[in-house]
């Protein structure tokens, strides 16, 4: 399971990787989703790579995010109470652990796909260079989780 972060703003986007970027879901900047590891979205992760950064998530900052970002329709706070009522799952370190094995996604929940995240603490390193070059953008691997924490 990815997280997909987008790094970079509307303006001079060209329509195709707009096009892609909204499929993604990602309308604005510091917005995340998650996608599956699968050729159509990696596809797309690779055609807007100039705008979004994403990497493999782990199972603890994803439960920390449902927890504190994740809303419901009505931006509504999820909480373990709510998992528990509404899911399968006892508590949010359960569903974060099914939706990274992919059992279960969080619109089959009633959870918002999209997470709306603050800005990075101490800024981005770069948000013209890939990360190969010392930037902040494309893939970044595990380095994603540390991006987010910074985010949350």
């Amino acid at each position: 399971m990815f997280l997909v972060i987008r790094v970079r703003g509307t303006t001079g986007v060209i329509k195709n990787i707009a096009d892609t970027l909204d499929m993604l879901r990602l309308n604005r900047i510091s917005h995340a989703v998650l996608v599956e590891e699968n050729p159509s979205f990696e596809g797309m992760l690779q055609k807007a790579k100039d705008y979004i950064t994403w990497g493999e998530v782990d199972e603890e900052l994803l439960a920390a995010m449902i927890a504190k970002r994740g809303r419901l329709p009505g931006n509504v706070k999820v909480t373990e109470e709510y998992v528990a009522e509404n899911t399968d799952y006892n508590d949010i370190q359960e569903l974060a652990k099914a939706l990274i094995n992919s059992d279960v996604k969080l619109a089959d929940v009633g959870i918002k796909p999209v997470f709306r995240l603050h800005p990075p603490r101490k800024g981005y390193e770069d948000i013209r260079l890939s990360v190969n070059e010392g930037g902040s953008l494309g893939y970044r691997g595990e380095e994603i989780n540390n991006l987010a924490k910074r985010m949350l």
